[in-house]
């Protein structure tokens, strides 16, 4: 099909929607590992988890088996409000590089939230109505998922309380009044609120928090109040699945225009974003049917993929979640308050670290300068302010677009660009006046973090 023919903008019709979610934990011949219950070390049965999350959800989480899961009418009209979203040609950044490469980004930031994590929050939303609880509870870094969780709350009458990594509750307050606009309760993490969140506060006096903070001090809420669960905006399988929406449109959108990608790139922080786009593609691979070449992009600050141990560690700071096996730097770990606050997890899903792990898709770190020249470059040609989390992709998908440059070949790219960076404009200020640094966390600093990593029987960390 003729270039000239592909426009700016892929849209799908309503009708083109789809109608599934793609589980590829179904095509995968190596399964991730079971969640581990860190008392008997034995995999998480339905009756354990459901004390902590959604039944459907648990339901969900534990099937590797089916391919393809329905989407209820009410979510599917709800992804109307904002989906389906664009498939951009960034036509205007390719002429910027003078490269060959052609260049596509998914938009997910066309929503209040601003980002993509509305798709599983309000799907995680409506299972909790559906079950009849009161409320539910969560925790936030960048303010994205706890926006999105808010929003999805209020559409359904049910109580939403957030607990929001510190350092982002002080620099991001707009998000944060954006959570209250919806009627959550937004408490900055750690706190003196909950058992856990006051010895955090006593073993790390100052601490700007960490996601792994903010998720013990929500799952130990959620468990002490009646009718009410914990909900989690990445990292587990089940919001993989309900991100997949993002790669099944992407594919489709394609399709439309007999286009192939050859390099596909997401920023990686716990795994959603990156898991969502790649599923579609990722089955195509494993089972035979096609090949692509898939790049996460981490913040070098904190390293989970490339520096990394692919062992059982636990999914929270304060020790009280299940086990997962997982590319991690140790439960531990305090990441370095930088502004990408979205990745600055200790950890990777399940699914993302056996993709990796099975050499399915590579890894790269990069510096949060270097991440927010990239981002300015794209705001000036591209007319989209993106997310720092985002501008991860941005800078890699650049630089491998300048690789085509150098070489003459026409690849085509397509990135997640996951949101919107409107909120960020405290990190934005903080570049433009020379003010950001680079930290990247020495080998000590990261033993110090493995430290942590329970030993037992298999899970040795060399």
């Amino acid at each position: 099909m003729s270039e000239k023919k592909i426009p700016y903008k892929i849209y799908l019709e309503e009708s083109e929607m789809p109608k599934q979610w793609y589980n590829v934990r179904a095509d995968m011949k190596n399964k991730p590992e079971p969640l581990l219950n860190p008392g008997t070390l034995k995999p998480m049965s339905f009756e354990e988890l459901q004390g902590v999350f959604c039944d459907e959800l648990v339901r969900q989480e534990l099937n590797d088996t089916d391919a393809y899961i329905d989407i209820p009418e009410e979510i599917r009209n709800f992804y109307k409000m904002y989906r389906p979203a664009p498939l951009v040609r960034a036509y205007c950044l390719e002429k910027k590089l003078g490269t060959p490469a052609k260049i596509y980004y998914k938009f997910e930031g066309n929503n209040t939230s601003g980002s993509h994590k509305l798709n599983s929050a309000i799907a995680q939303a409506y299972y909790a109505k559906e079950q009849g609880l009161k409320g539910v509870t969560t925790e936030t870094g960048a303010g994205q998922w706890g926006t999105a969780l808010s929003m999805a709350c209020s559409y359904f009458d049910l109580d939403c309380r957030v607990y929001m990594v510190k350092v982002s509750y002080e620099q991001k307050p707009f998000r944060r009044e954006v959570m209250r606009t919806y009627g959550a309760k937004v408490t900055p993490s750690p706190s003196d609120t909950t058992n856990v969140g006051r010895k955090i506060l006593e073993e790390f006096p100052g601490t700007g928090g960490s996601l792994g903070c903010a998720i013990s001090e929500a799952v130990e809420a959620a468990t002490g109040m009646e009718g009410y669960r914990y909900v989690l905006g990445s990292v587990l399988s089940q919001v993989l699945l309900h991100q997949s929406i993002i790669g099944e449109e992407t594919k489709a959108a394609f399709k439309k225009y007999d286009i192939k990608p050859d390099i596909i790139i997401g920023c990686a922080g716990g795994g959603s974003n990156l898991g969502g786009l790649i599923s579609p593609f990722v089955g195509e691979k494993l089972r035979g049917e096609a090949d692509y070449r898939i790049i996460a992009v981490e913040p070098a600050s904190c390293p989970s993929l490339t520096r990394g141990k692919y062992v059982y560690d636990f999914c929270d700071t304060g020790k009280v979640c299940p086990l997962a096996k997982m590319y991690t730097l140790g439960s531990g770990f305090m990441p370095a308050p930088n502004h990408a606050g979205g990745l600055r997890y200790h950890g990777m899903s399940s699914v993302v670290s056996r993709l990796y792990h099975d050499g399915l898709l590579e890894a790269v770190a990069v510096e949060q300068t270097s991440v927010f020249e990239a981002a300015e470059q794209f705001a000036r040609v591209e007319g989209i302010l993106p997310a720092p989390e985002s501008s991860h992709a941005i800078k890699v998908a650049i630089d491998e677009a300048l690789k085509c440059k150098e070489t003459g070949e026409e690849k085509t790219i397509v990135f997640g660009l996951t949101g919107t960076g409107y909120f960020d404009m405290v990190a934005y200020e903080k570049f433009h006046n020379g003010e950001m640094s680079d930290y990247v966390p020495s080998d000590e600093d990261l033993a110090k973090g493995f430290a942590g990593i329970p030993s037992f029987p298999g899970n040795e960390v060399f």
